[in-house]
């Protein structure tokens, strides 16, 4: 029998979702301007110049390496130089692949501070451990390529990566500054978007017994999900069905209810993340790739992108659900 619910009143209300849903907005904004302003900074400049050594020790040619250095700053630039490359006969088919995989943990370096700026005011501290996980796995993606590029392609002379970039222009506070405002316009309004009905939704859910209902479901028609708790599978769904933000909208009402402990909610935001990527990769992406590569390779690369990125993602999930 289910357990009674407590009057709906205007202190209910106030106190159990006007404060928490405002104190989250605040704190989302605060963290997605921070985000948003570091990159914006260029901080990913000083890490760009690993990038010669793990270009020679995966024998990749110096237009990879420097496609890699690019993509600290712009993907959108470095998948280009890959293009062009391949389009005058510098590159063979192979090397464009394992060049864009490898530029996988770059592009995520260049979206690192917005992400865990946008995670933290919505899940705390679980935010730092879940970006470390994916970190870990983009590292993992990395080690792979280089050793499949040293494996698989012929040693190399000695070139120069950086001759490739051009000359680190003069940062300016200013440019960094409108360049963060107007993104932060763009930004804000999808994330409130998201967030507040989220939230609202998630508040109402959990006074009605929805999760109880869910985990009788779960218990007989999801049985690969049944070691997560009924809540995660909120968390699952708005990943899939919406962007990154609503599912971290959705861990951040389940963390303000008590309803997930640390480790729960880390593991579904990873399964959501395995699980969502896919489909949004060729929603959001194809058109993308297919604007700077041929059709068939745009779709062949991110193919091999996502497979890559949710077999990385899938074994650092595991290695955490056994020993974290």
């Amino acid at each position: 029998m289910a357990a009674a619910v407590a009057p709906l009143t205007l202190s209910v209300l106030w106190h159990g979702l006007t404060i928490p849903l405002s104190r989250m907005l605040f704190s989302v904004s605060i963290g997605l301007f921070v985000g948003t302003l570091i990159e914006a900074l260029q901080w990913t400049r000083g890490v760009a110049k690993i990038a010669q050594p793990l270009v020679r020790l995966g024998r990749l040619k110096d237009v990879a390496g420097a496609s890699f250095s690019l993509a600290f700053f712009s993907g959108a630039a470095a998948n280009t130089m890959l293009s062009d490359a391949y389009e005058r006969g510098e590159i063979s088919k192979r090397e464009v692949m394992l060049s864009n995989l490898f530029n996988s943990l770059p592009t995520y370096f260049l979206h690192l501070p917005t992400l865990f700026f946008i995670a933290a005011p919505f899940i705390g501290p679980a935010a730092a451990l879940y970006v470390s996980l994916t970190v870990a796995a983009a590292f993992l993606r990395t080690l792979a390529i280089i050793l499949l590029g040293r494996f698989t392609l012929p040693p190399l002379p000695k070139g120069c990566v950086a001759c490739l970039l051009g000359e680190d222009k003069r940062f300016n506070w200013r440019n960094a500054l409108e360049k963060t405002w107007k993104r932060f316009k763009r930004r804000l309004p999808r994330m409130i978007f998201y967030t507040i009905p989220i939230y609202v939704l998630f508040f109402f859910l959990k006074r009605w017994g929805a999760f109880d209902a869910m985990e009788d479901y779960m218990a007989h028609h999801v049985a690969f999900l049944s070691w997560l708790p009924p809540q995660a599978m909120g968390i699952i769904a708005f990943h899939l069905a919406a962007e990154t933000t609503a599912g971290y909208a959705a861990a951040g009402a389940l963390v303000a209810t008590g309803g997930l402990t640390t480790k729960q909610l880390v593991l579904a935001l990873l399964v959501g993340n395995i699980l969502s990527s896919p489909v949004r990769a060729v929603r959001h992406q194809f058109p993308y790739y297919a604007g700077i590569f041929k059709p068939a390779l745009a779709l062949n690369l991110i193919i091999s992108n996502q497979a890559m990125r949710a077999s990385s993602i899938a074994l650092i999930t595991l290695c955490y659900a056994l020993w974290g």
